[in-house]
């Protein structure tokens, strides 16, 4: 394939152009011309500083080759850090001369001075004074200088940095005959048969009996065999299963590659993630699990593999650290707690990277620590500081700027490269730019053409890779055989995807709207030092602002501590422990709490337990009973359970139902209602409310938003704007229009397409994929009269269409889908619900309301369960209406829900007796006989006579159907069709 070159300073106008047409060219590279002498002044102390650093220090990092030589008076302790390179041959020369201790570092950049002298030579508070990196300093800028603790950690981190490279590194080593350690019949299932000095530490700890152990060591020091020998010694050792948990699902890809060897020596591994339905009976036969832990949990809460789980023996937790993580480590440690101490019949072997708090985690796994900081490679730190900006194109200018001037740096001395980026929007456009500096011809090319971007970036030795993007696979076989030496991904490599380079650029501080958290970065620069091709070092680069740049040394230098976050959503895994029958009274969840890691840090009293209790009990999800010689019992209700069962966030659920329960919020056809309901969902989920929307994109956003998801409206004249500019984005919106698209104009989806409706299919899938659990949830609650009826039976509909959008399914299709999907079987759905589908709506199939007879072809179910499944449906149902009052008779196993306006009443199963609507004041099931409770909105006024379409009667059946009178009827199957008698 030809390319067009473009010369390298083009190439950064294009990117300036396209990021912000207001952007100087400035600086492409740090090795451009010299611009002159660049001023540096320590700013006045102001406030007086105490003297913590009693040494006369003056050390420096330099990266400009015109720099003076220090000079200071004798006995200061004088030191420099340059880097390795010829242009800074002649400084240390005359350093040599003048007698200066220096050490010379491969591929350094960064400059700082570190100093206790005073004007007077005298001793004077510790000062850091940082430099800019020249690749994105477009002015002679001064940087403000840094005292106290982030002056120690600029001390702290240039000590490091000098002791690093005191000597050449050599790892000699030599690797340990497994066979000395590991019993002869194991040996087959190791990756090799020889152990490195880590491996060599962990094993006989493994071995020696069944403690918990938490091993601590680098990234890259081989902690993977060690899980291993973990796992075998309960599967052949002992005859048991084995469970391994790692923090993604593309780990279990990675794993579950390295796995392969045990299945040809004819061991049964069973992958377990969310991508991949469950096999039950596989997994009952499995020797080994290997799963995410959110799986894990949810194969936990189930009851098909309850036995199964009482045979494992052993759980390895891969990067057990995140126990720390805000997001993974509240439910890792729910889990935890329930295996820690030493009467535990599961014995947890953790893997973590290097924590500041080991012993403190493992204090409370009552686990043994074996820690170790052999590394097969070198690593170097380093922080490149860009300008502060309160713009946020020019600050991704200028890390653009930064990343890609680093990455030449690296590869034109022969190194691969690692690039990593807080979107996946900023991997395309990165990975463009660096292509463009090479010389490819990106002139046209929009980033989120997704072909486009993998032509041209790919010609360039330039890969992508993020969790949806196609071509990630070829991209990992590409650098894995250095046909590419530059890889620009998000963390899914970060996490133990084995792709090291010989360096990493770290190019954003935020993934999305949050902050990179400091187990991340860590296990981003664990990347670096591609051991092999006789290289022996790495080198990370975080860029980080003038801002962040002592708060990122300070948290570099302390390292990462565990800290638990689990009373952020202790009412969560409360509920958990308690649907799944370990915590039984008020007693026990205040036992469960003071064995969570959260209490073990010191939070003080049973006080977040009781609020937890409190909110479950507020919110319908818990019962609090009085039983003698017990005390409190817990007892979790119909939500409850079925909450637990999806995995909603308890205040998710309950922000989602009030929302939904508003009265002014009742709607009175289909389209308001999908209105609503989508709207409810993308405010309440904070993935769905705060996903981002860039600012190219926010026209469309809203063009689409008032369009309601109408293709044919979009660009339709007329309608006055408003007060809001046509870029506002309010939280959600993103997510509502992906709703409104698969409701509205559903055939956008029928086929893949990089661009869905002028957006990109990267922006709007995500949202989309994570969805249906949440439709799910709120269908499900129908027959417990929860929610309204037409937000159950309008979340059934919805969320299949959502999940089935590649069918292109129409308002109804929700009830012939759900048909299909029953027929098909959870494991087998994905291949064979499109073929029932395509093949009912090509006999003109509209509602899944067909008499019993013979089962369609495909159908995965034998003759008795398809009749079983027949006989399951609300289609039997039968309603008789006479004035205000009704008769309702159904098949066993359905829930009838009686409604008028928005007001509702349960009524069970009745045997067709009649009953008033609610609000008419008239005796019935809902108030007279007692056998239905009345629900509405609170403060709204009951309606006397409702109108007949705005009242009428939802069914729903146990396994998932639903049919309805009045206005739902809509959804009763495809164009309207009613489904009653």
């Amino acid at each position: 394939m030809s390319m067009g070159v473009v010369h390298a300073e083009d190439a950064w106008k294009l990117a300036a152009g396209r990021l912000d047409p207001r952007l100087a060219p400035g600086y492409f590279a740090a090795g451009g011309p010299r611009p002159g002498p660049t001023a540096v002044s320590v700013p006045d102390p102001g406030t007086p500083q105490p003297v913590t650093e009693r040494r006369l220090l003056y050390w420096c990092k330099i990266a400009d080759p015109w720099a003076d030589v220090p000079s200071q008076p004798a006995g200061v302790d004088v030191r420099v850090l340059v880097p390795l390179a010829a242009d800074f041959d002649a400084l240390c020369a005359l350093m040599s001369a003048a007698g200066v201790p220096h050490r010379r570092v491969r591929h350094w950049v960064e400059a700082e001075t570190v100093s206790t002298v005073g004007p007077d030579g005298a001793l004077a508070a510790l000062r850091a004074v940082p430099g800019f990196l020249p690749a994105t300093s477009t002015a002679k800028l001064r940087t403000a200088g840094v005292v106290g603790l982030a002056a120690e950690a600029a001390r702290d981190a240039f000590e490091l940095a000098w002791d690093n490279h005191g000597e050449p590194f050599l790892p000699a080593w030599s690797p340990v005959d497994a066979g000395t350690i590991v019993p002869a019949e194991w040996l087959p299932y190791l990756p090799h048969p020889g152990l490195n000095p880590a491996q060599a530490e962990g094993a006989p700890h493994v071995l020696r009996d069944n403690t918990h152990l938490l091993v601590a060591a680098p990234t890259g020091s081989g902690k993977t065999a060690i899980g291993m020998l973990a796992a075998l010694k309960a599967i052949l050792g002992e005859g048991r299963k084995a469970a391994w948990l790692v923090p993604q699902r593309s780990l279990t890809d990675e794993l579950d590659r390295e796995l392969a060897t045990w299945r040809a020596q004819g061991l049964r591994v069973e992958r377990l993630s969310g991508e991949h339905v469950v096999d039950v009976e596989r997994a009952r036969e499995a020797d080994l699990w290997v799963s995410t832990t959110e799986k894990f949990e949810s194969v936990c809460r189930a009851t098909s593999l309850r036995v199964a789980l009482g045979e494992v023996g052993c759980l390895v937790v891969d990067e057990i650290h995140l126990l720390g993580s805000a997001g993974r480590g509240p439910l890792l440690e729910a889990l935890l707690a329930r295996m820690r101490g030493a009467g535990s019949p599961v014995r947890i072997v953790g893997l973590s990277a290097t924590v500041a708090n080991v012993d403190e985690v493992a204090g409370w796994l009552g686990a043994r620590v074996v820690t170790t900081t052999w590394r097969p490679s070198r690593l170097t730190w380093q922080l490149p500081m860009i300008p502060a900006t309160a713009d946020r194109r020019t600050d991704n200018a200028n890390r653009l700027r930064a990343a890609t001037a680093l990455t030449r740096m690296v590869t034109d001395d022969g190194g691969s490269v690692l690039v990593f980026c807080g979107s996946r929007r900023n991997v395309r456009v990165t990975a463009l730019m660096i292509a463009a500096d090479r010389g490819a011809d990106i002139r046209g090319i929009d980033p989120d053409d997704g072909s486009r971007v993998h032509q041209v970036c790919t010609a360039a030795g330039v890969g992508l890779h993020y969790k949806d993007w196609e071509y990630r696979r070829e991209a990992e076989r590409a650098f894995r055989d250095r046909a590419l030496d530059v890889l620009v991904a998000t963390t899914t490599v970060a996490a133990g995807v084995n792709l090291p380079a010989r360096a990493v650029v770290v190019r954003d501080t935020r993934i999305g709207l949050d902050r990179i958290d400091v187990a991340t970065v860590q296990q981003m620069f664990g990347r670096a030092g591609r051991v092999g091709a006789g290289e022996t070092a790495g080198w990370s680069y975080l860029v980080v602002d003038e801002t962040e740049r002592a708060t990122w040394q300070n948290r570099l230098v302390e390292g990462y501590a565990v800290r638990s976050h689990i009373a952020d959503s202790l009412a969560d895994h409360l509920l958990a422990e308690t649907a799944q029958r370990r915590v039984h009274t008020l007693t026990d969840a205040e036992n469960w709490w003071l064995s969570t890691l959260a209490y073990h840090q010191g939070a003080e009293g049973l006080t977040p337990v009781r609020d937890a209790v409190d909110l479950l009990v507020e919110g319908g999800y818990l019962a609090l009973v009085a039983e003698p010689d017990v005390g409190t019992v817990l007892r979790v209700t119909e939500l409850g359970t079925l909450t637990t069962r999806f995995m909603v966030p308890v205040k998710i659920g309950m922000r989602l139902r009030s929302l939904l329960a508003e009265a002014d919020r009742r709607p009175h056809d289909p389209e308001d209602a999908e209105r609503l309901l989508g709207l409810a969902i993308s405010v309440s989920v904070p993935q769905f409310a705060e996903a981002p929307v860039t600012d190219d994109l926010r026209p469309r956003v809203a063009r689409l938003l008032r369009a309601r998801g109408y293709l044919e409206l979009v660009d339709a004249p007329g309608g006055a704007l408003g007060l809001v500019p046509s870029t506002a984005a309010a939280p959600g919106d993103l997510a509502q229009v992906a709703i409104a698209l698969v409701a509205n104009s559903p055939r956008a989806f029928s086929r893949p397409a990089r661009r869905i409706a002028g957006l990109p299919s990267s922006v709007l899938l995500p949202i989309l994929s994570e969805m249906p659990r949440y439709f799910a949830w709120l269908a499900a609650q129908g027959e417990l009269a929860t929610v309204a009826p037409w937000v159950a039976v309008i979340a059934g509909d919805l969320g299949r269409r959502i999940r089935w959008r590649q069918l292109a399914p129409t308002r109804g299709a929700g009830r012939l889908l759900w048909m299909c999907e029953q027929m098909a079987t959870p494991l087998r759905a994905e291949r064979i619900v499109p073929l029932l589908f395509t093949a009912a709506r090509e006999h003109g199939v509209t509602a899944p309301d067909w008499p019993v007879g013979r089962a369609p072809a495909q159908c995965q179910l034998d003759a008795q369960e398809y009749v079983a499944l027949l006989r399951d449906r609300a289609t039997d149902s039968l309603v008789t209406e006479a004035d205000d009052r009704v008769k309702v008779t159904t098949p066993n196993g359905t829930a009838a829900v009686v409604w008028a306006g928005d007001q509702h009443i349960a009524v069970g199963s009745p045997a067709g007796q009649w009953m008033s609507y609610p609000g008419t004041g008239e005796s019935g099931p809902g108030s007279a006989n007692g056998s239905g409770e009345a629900k509405g909105s609170a403060g709204y006024a009951r309606e006397a006579h409702a109108p007949a379409l705005e009242r009428g009667v939802s069914v729903f059946s146990w396994r998932g159907d639903h049919l309805s009178t009045g206005w739902l009827s809509s959804y009763n199957g495809i164009h309207g069709q009613a489904g009653f008698a």
